[in-house]
């Protein structure tokens, strides 16, 4: 017991160190794991099952969020091939250089460091979709490409797990299919579960029994089966209610994924020379390779750039890569230990830098090369607002409440900005007047002000910085119009209001005084 308390206590205490120094808490929990492997704990009993289970949780709801169509999209399985050939043959020379200068020892020939550059040519899903549930990215047009390529990247992993594993699949794993009829009936029974604990469980046993246990038993990765599992619920109305149920159980078992990545190393000075000399080459190539090819499959830069930011780290899929290639005697344990520091590093370097993703999208976008417009996908065209007077960003319920009551109140021309497809695909069902985009957009905000007509913005995203920025990018863009903001704490109403924002609702204060004022109306009758 005394050990699970020091590792849940050393996490939470780093995590708050995280995110007092303004970085995603994670990094904390990767820190906490290598301050426990150096005072000389290891993992508990369980841990590295509490660790798996939040990974599978993490796939089931990538499943129920997932658009299938993203996978058909050059700029997707384009980007995950040309991608990898890249990564493997730059990853080998580099692994290869070092070990004839002497840096580290190598036994074996190009397909050794053929397998090594193999598994670095993966990103991690489970950070960059936490970074992008985090920003409330995931379902953004850019957020959709990285998790098709992190799909695609994981088919391939798990089809060389299969391969190169002692065992092959089972005849049986054909009877799979039967769990596409199957989903009928287990939508029907999605239809009559209720909410609070019951919709959990729900959720946590179909990630685990039919997903992770019935693939496991006929020889296929578990990981696959729960990411299969939640697409096949993706289209269910009540999808991404499961999706929110499921979160802070997600979240909590993914602590443990964490710290077990830092408490797997246990280095040399030349393991963690080989683990810097990796990240130092491949984690800037990375970035550089991601943004090309978006660029040469006709997205924005700012769309390039925000891929390459989310996936420029490597995986937690290479660990297991590599552990096979230890297992069948390929290469010795030493690249077990280098590879997880690699991970750690890799993953650090990428909360830091995706904790800053505005900023550095900002700034990379004023330098580089202008696209041609014509040339960009449509779907990544610099949005207009035309004729629009009132422009809602986010549509939440807040947003949604603000448009309605915009309406309801006469106003001639209300557009919505959001940039979750699915969300967008239903409000356009409802009849609602929206664009998908990103509203942290600068040109988006220049096209608004400079050839738009509207003179009031509301600022209803999710996330108060992001809020903020659209803020900055209305100052920037000499924005004379009404703004109103939403924020969530005391805090963030003062700074708006320090700011200049012309009205400001904190939802919660808010939500109190409409239902006192229509407490007080009923008695008054």
């Amino acid at each position: 017991m005394e050990e699970i308390i020091v590792t849940v206590a050393a996490a939470l205490a780093l995590g708050m160190v995280a995110y007092e120094l303004r970085v995603p808490p994670l990094v904390g929990f990767l820190a906490a794991g290598f301050f426990l492997h150096f005072l000389g704990f290891t993992a508990f009993a369980g841990l590295q099952e509490v660790s798996d289970l939040g990974v599978v949780l993490l796939l089931f709801t990538i499943g129920l969020k997932f658009d299938l169509r993203s996978l058909l999209q050059p700029e997707a399985y384009g980007t995950a091939a040309l991608h990898m050939i890249t990564v493997v043959l730059v990853g080998s020379g580099t692994i290869g250089l070092a070990s004839v200068i002497g840096v580290i020892s190598l036994h074996g020939g190009l397909g050794t460091v053929g397998l090594l550059g193999f598994a670095l040519s993966f990103s991690s899903t489970v950070l960059v979709v936490k970074v992008l549930e985090d920003r409330s990215d995931d379902g953004s047009y850019y957020g959709q490409i990285a998790i098709a390529i992190l799909v695609l990247q994981d088919l391939a992993a798990v089809a060389f797990i299969t391969i190169a594993g002692e065992e092959s699949p089972s005849p049986w794993a054909f009877a799979l299919v039967l769990l596409v009829p199957a989903a009928w009936v287990l939508h029907r029974l999605l239809d009559r579960i209720g909410r609070g604990e019951l919709l959990v469980l729900f959720g946590a046993v179909m990630a685990l029994g039919p997903g992770y246990v019935a693939f496991e038993s006929v020889g296929i990765h578990g990981d696959l089966g729960a990411l299969a599992m939640g697409l096949l619920f993706a289209g269910h109305p009540r999808s991404g209610e499961l999706s929110k149920s499921l979160f802070s159980v997600k979240e909590l078992f993914l602590v443990g994924f964490f710290v077990v990545i830092g408490l797997q190393a246990a280095p040399s000075w030349s393991d963690l020379g080989m683990a810097l000399i990796l990240c130092a080459v491949l984690l800037p190539f990375n970035f550089v390779s991601f943004y090309l090819m978006g660029r040469l499959f006709g997205l924005r830069n700012r769309t390039s750039i925000r891929t390459s930011l989310a996936l420029s780290n490597f995986s937690e899929f290479a660990l297991i890569v590599v552990a096979v290639g230890v297992g069948n005697g390929v290469f010795d344990n030493s690249w077990l230990t280098i590879t997880a520091l690699a991970v750690a590093v890799g993953m650090i370097a990428s909360s830091l830098a995706n904790a800053r993703s505005l900023q550095i999208v900002a700034r990379l976008d004023a330098v580089l090369p202008s696209e041609n417009e014509a040339r960009l996908r449509p779907t990544d065209r610099p949005l207009d607002t035309g004729d629009a007077e009132v422009v809602v960003l986010g549509m939440g319920r807040i947003g949604r409440g603000a448009y309605e009551r915009f309406v309801d109140l006469g106003a001639r021309s209300v557009i919505v900005i959001d940039n979750d497809h699915a969300v967008i695909d239903a409000l356009i069902t409802d009849g609602f007047t929206v664009l998908e985009g990103d509203a942290t957009d600068h040109e988006f905000w220049h096209r608004l002000v400079v050839g738009g007509n509207a003179h009031t913005v509301v600022l209803a995203m999710a996330l108060h910085d992001s809020n903020t920025f659209a803020l900055d990018q209305l100052r920037i863009a000499g924005f004379d119009g009404t703004i109103a903001a939403v924020v969530q704490r005391p805090d963030q109403a003062a700074h708006f209001n320090q700011s200049g924002v012309h009205a400001v609702v904190n939802i919660y204060s808010g939500s109190g005084a409409a239902v006192a004022d229509a407490a007080m109306n009923t008695q008054q009758r």
